[in-house]
């Protein structure tokens, strides 16, 4: 960790020269989260910034650029909340709707690696979150990879943006009073967390979060796309005792495969499988995250069929 001292004091650690913090500022900014905490005060705060990550969701499929934007919000707040929630499996934030918008979903793992699509119908005009949604609901996923059941909760589309119904959420579920500040265009997304942890005893500083929000809302969207972490912290809190850890990496990681692509064949039936390979000779799979293609014919059907009856085969000789 290093600090972000107050006043009296300069943010850059006096072990490293301003160009050695130029240079690594540069890294911590393009597909990173970074952590900062409140020394003395029962606050925490994180940043995330993605670049090539971002590039990564929306190169493949082409996005209106209003459906984009809520993408790459919705992006940005995954990576903030994977974070704060220290999750071993993944997390899923899906918004279905009945408008214009049908559906974002987007995916972070604990490990942050992200993945993301959407489905729309028609011309999508700029326009509030509710207005492209129309009648919708917001579904937030838990889910441990680990065999364990997934938590589900449904949240009503409160507000007029994701970081409204997000705030919302954390508050009545986590009791952790959060404010986020989201932001995204064609070039990268970005966000910054605060979370008001459980105080012990006195308070130390009674207006201290007022104080901490009332400085996260003079953030301007471009700020949030480009200002390194540490910079960033800086501008808002120099004020204020900062400690900001070391960045952790943001990737872009879709978890589809020709070996789940099988294995949804298996489920699907035999028949079935039969049946559209006798309609169109192949079967064709695209995934909707990386726009993967998969294609079986005849004779990969066979395979896979044959390796299931193998697999049941065995299990009944044991």
């Amino acid at each position: 960790t290093r600090p972000l001292a107050s006043a009296p004091r300069c943010c850059v650690p006096r072990s490293e020269t301003c160009a050695e913090v130029s240079s690594r500022a540069m890294k911590d900014t393009a597909d990173t989260l970074s952590r900062f905490l409140f020394e003395h005060l029962p606050i925490r705060g994180e940043t995330v910034r993605l670049n090539e990550v971002w590039q990564s969701v929306i190169q493949r499929h082409d996005y209106p650029p209003v459906l984009r934007d809520l993408m790459g919000e919705l992006c940005a707040a995954a990576v903030l909340l994977a974070a704060t929630l220290k999750l071993k499996g993944a997390m899923v934030l899906q918004i279905h709707g009945k408008g214009a918008v049908k559906l974002l979903v987007v995916e972070c793992s604990g490990d942050l690696e992200l993945r993301a699509t959407a489905k729309w119908e028609g011309e999508l005009k700029h326009g509030r979150l509710q207005d492209l949604v129309g009648d919708g609901r917001f579904v937030i996923t838990l889910d441990p990879k680990d065999g364990k059941q997934a938590y589900q909760g449904i949240v009503p589309l409160e507000g007029d943006s994701i970081a409204d119904i997000l705030q919302s959420y954390m508050t009545r579920s986590e009791q952790l009073e959060t404010r986020l500040w989201l932001a995204a265009d064609g070039d990268s997304a970005g966000g910054m967390l605060l979370q008001k942890l459980p105080e012990r005893g006195e308070p130390v500083d009674a207006d201290a979060w007022n104080r901490a929000t009332q400085l996260g809302d003079t953030l301007k969207p471009q700020e949030l796309l480009t200002l390194p972490a540490g910079e960033l912290v800086h501008r808002l809190y120099h004020e204020e005792d900062i400690r900001l850890f070391d960045a952790q990496p943001v990737t872009f990681r879709c978890t589809c495969s020709r070996d789940n692509v099988a294995n949804m064949l298996r489920m699907i039936g035999r028949d079935e499988v039969d049946s559209i390979i006798a309609e169109r000779g192949e079967v064709e799979v695209h995934c909707e995250f990386c726009n993967e293609r998969y294609v079986f014919d005849s004779v990969d059907v066979d395979a896979v069929f044959s390796d299931l009856a193998a697999m049941t085969g065995s299990k009944t000789l044991h």
